[in-house]
């Protein structure tokens, strides 16, 4: 029963990655902002691919348990 909710929920991340790097919202952040000098575009991906990798890694180590 653990690995069925453990595979369901990584299906529910990738869900949301796609939805999180499709196009629309994508667009949202490409203005010419600057956070902390790097271009808000990349900025936005890459805080979006590392909370991925996170919330992955969690659901990974709760379901070997």
């Amino acid at each position: 029963m653990r690995k069925g909710l453990a595979g369901q929920r990584l299906v529910a991340v990738f869900l949301a990655g796609v939805l999180l790097f499709d196009f629309p919202l994508l667009s949202l952040f490409d203005r010419p902002l600057r956070v902390w000098g790097v271009p808000l575009l990349h900025f936005y991906v890459f805080v979006v691919w590392a909370a991925l990798i996170l919330v992955i890694a969690w659901i990974a180590e709760r379901g070997a348990r």
